[in-house]
């Protein structure tokens, strides 16, 4: 028997072909320089952007710069071990985090690990952080609202499922407390909630899990923090692990809220890695590429097409302005990515009116496609009626006498501005707030004394709960606010007026 000499070749080269595919060939780099949470890398020719390396001490870093002889790395930990000359390896993977239903409940790291000393998470499944969002084609259009629970959003500013509505305003305006009730009222909705915490302290999140928890709301609500103790590295990350985790759910149809708390700190974050890997600094030292940064993210939000299962992420990004300049880089760059915003305004925090939301420059680019038809019909006029009322108000002050028509404009704003007003942590069924707004709009209040709006809605509710449940059936209905439905209402309210008592 004899061989042929291409033959015995071909064995030769598919000998060493396997012996190769045996060898575990990990490919190594050197640390050129380290500090400030930045690691320059020199050897490692294939590393990709994104990818993950391990460092000595199993810490990791993350490649964000790929120059023509090193490498930049953002460190996801502690560069207190890591000295020049280190030997470091490439994983061939990029940032992942856990997802699935085993995050419900739960207080993780921007890393997707748990931080709330309940146990390891079990999941099989993990998602890169960093992902290009769903096309048009797999889009459908925004229709079905998502209620926030705060009569002055629902009535003027609605949200539906799959909008990015951004709130805006100075510090301690109550834009987290917006947030924090709108999950609070999805309870029972159907809605999956991701709230992440950038750069705040640990001590105001611990808070707000506490408040979760208190209203039955952590059932359905993953917190993912990154405090103002950590890294920037990690504050840069959190959005974007955030997101992950909730889009897990949208792909699967289901509906899911997202608050970004708040992307004014991401941005800062994103600088100071950027200046730190010697990018070049442009408008407010913010590089080039910020705009990308948020616009990548809030992409991300969609309603899918009843094709991909019709799931939605909606997303309340919060942005906070100095002075209420809503022109600055940021928040401008912001204002355009999403479909409209809430303004909180100091002077009406301050005034006493809350939630300080400021209808003059609060719009929702959604509009009257995210409501249900009776709130459609019953909030048309209060977005004039409280204008009407500012520009009368201002007039007003200089105590010259005023006709019967201004005098009623006048009552009438007054009213209209109490009942717009809600305490914290105490969100209303869109049934509840209808009611409230008819009597409002209908002008059954203008008899009412402007302190006591608030005992009147109070009684009022309770009168409808316990004499006419059955209304609220009516009320939510496709067809919105019948003659049959407005004259029960009529019926409802003149019959609880007539037996109210304003408490002295």
């Amino acid at each position: 028997m004899s061989l042929r000499p291409e033959e015995i070749s071909s064995v030769i080269k598919a000998q060493i072909n396997n012996y190769k595919a045996q060898l575990e060939v990990a490919e190594v780099g050197t640390v050129m320089q380290v500090g400030d949470g930045i690691a320059r890398v020199h050897g490692l020719q294939k590393a990709m952007a994104g990818e993950l390396l391990e460092f000595p001490g199993e810490i990791y870093g993350m490649v964000l710069n790929l120059e023509e002889d090193n490498i930049g790395v953002v460190l996801l930990g502690s560069d207190q071990q890591i000295k020049e000359g280190d030997t470091v390896k490439s994983t061939g993977r990029v940032v992942e985090v856990p997802v699935g239903n085993a995050m419900v409940g739960r207080v993780v790291n921007a890393l997707g690990q748990p931080i709330d000393g309940k146990g390891p998470i079990v999941s099989k499944k993990f998602r890169p952080v960093e992902r290009v969002a769903h096309g048009v084609m797999s889009r459908k259009s925004v229709s079905t609202p998502l209620q926030t629970g705060e009569k002055s959003i629902d009535a003027m500013v609605p949200i539906g499922r799959g909008q990015r509505e951004l709130i805006i305003g100075d510090r301690q305006t109550g834009k987290s407390a917006i947030a924090i009730d709108t999950i609070i009222n999805q309870k029972g909705q159907d809605v999956k909630c991701v709230y992440v915490a950038i750069g705040q302290k640990a001590s105001t999140v611990a808070q707000i899990v506490k408040t979760l928890e208190k209203h039955g709301a952590m059932e359905y609500t993953t917190i993912l923090a990154a405090t103002a103790s950590e890294l920037s590295p990690l504050q840069y990350l959190a959005p974007y692990s955030g997101v992950t985790i909730a889009e897990e759910w949208m792909e699967k149809g289901e509906d899911v809220l997202i608050v970004y708390d708040d992307l004014s700190k991401h941005a800062v974050a994103y600088r100071t890695m950027a200046l730190l890997l010697r990018r070049p600094p442009g408008r407010e030292a913010y590089p080039g590429d910020v705009f990308y940064l948020h616009s990548r993210l809030l992409e991300r939000a969609a309603r899918l097409s009843d094709d991909l299962g019709g799931g939605s992420i909606t997303a309340l990004p919060i942005i906070e302005t100095q002075a209420g300049d809503i022109s600055a880089y940021i928040a401008t760059n912001v204002i355009s990515i999403t479909d409209g915003q809430i303004f909180m305004s100091t002077d009406l925090f301050n005034a006493g009116v809350r939630p300080a939301v400021n209808p003059g420059l609060s719009v929702s680019r959604v509009g009257g496609a995210a409501q249900i038809k009776a709130m459609k019909q019953i909030a048309g006029p209060i977005r004039v009626e409280l204008a009407q009322y500012r520009s009368l108000a201002a007039f007003a002050q200089f105590g010259s006498d005023l006709d019967t028509a201004t005098q009623n404009a006048l009552t009438q704003g007054e009213r209209i501005m109490e009942v717009l007003k809600q305490p914290q942590y105490q969100p209303l069924n869109v049934a509840n707030q209808i009611i409230i707004l008819y009597a409002a709009t209908r002008k059954y209040l203008m008899d009412i004394p402007v302190k006591s709006v608030k005992q009147f809605e109070k009684d009022l509710l309770e009168y409808v709960s316990t004499k006419y449940p059955n209304i609220y059936k009516d009320i939510v209905k496709p067809a919105g606010l019948t003659k049959e439905l407005d004259a029960l209402l009529k019926k409802v309210i003149e019959e609880f007026k007539a037996q109210f008592k304003p408490e002295k």
